[in-house]
């Protein structure tokens, strides 16, 4: 039987696979594309850094104390992002004032492809890039865009994994992310 989902999914995975190729001839920092760290499990538990963004204010772990937030590795370059993001703006503008929070971590070479690109698209999701001292507790999994959901703790750095997911994401799953808050 013809599983749409499975279809699509498959189709993503591979997709993302030749996108990762293609990072490579984008000339992405080595520290970007050298360690590709598997997706966090569900139930584990990440701290966070604070992060420049890339407005240049620093988000700091405290700002999400008690939230779910979620952690979102994009490029400027990247098809499958340029499907998503939208999305998770949509999401992020909805949903912030229940609980929800974004941190977008580019991993453009330039920080001003980034920005500019955010600014052109009329984002306004919290955005940093993924600098080599970002990626020390928030390695990049494998894929592009790759999205990961934390339940933060009270304390403010700890995020407990809830959900985690790499490959374009359907708008309708994205929605239901909110049954996380």
């Amino acid at each position: 039987m013809f599983n749409r989902r499975h279809v699509i999914q498959s189709t993503v995975q591979s997709l993302a696979a030749l996108a990762a190729f293609a990072t490579s001839a984008v000339g992405l920092p080595a520290w970007a594309t050298a360690a590709k760290a598997p997706l966090p499990k569900v139930g584990s538990t990440l701290s966070l850094p604070a992060v420049t963004l890339l407005d240049g204010r620093v988000w700091t772990p405290s700002e999400v104390q008690g939230k779910t937030l979620v952690v979102y590795w994009w490029a400027s370059w990247c098809p499958f992002c340029a499907v998503q993001s939208p999305h998770i703006e949509a999401l992020w503008r909805a949903q912030k004032a229940n609980g929800l929070d974004v941190l977008a971590l580019s991993i453009d070479k330039q920080a001003a492809a980034a920005a500019n690109y955010m600014k052109a698209k009329g984002y306004s999701f919290p955005a940093g890039m993924l600098t080599p001292e970002v990626a020390r507790q928030l390695p990049k999994p494998a894929g592009l865009p790759v999205l990961v959901v934390l339940k933060m703790a009270a304390n403010g750095r700890d995020g407990k994994v809830v959900f985690a997911q790499s490959g374009e994401m359907f708008p309708e799953d994205l929605e239901g992310l909110k049954k996380y808050l």
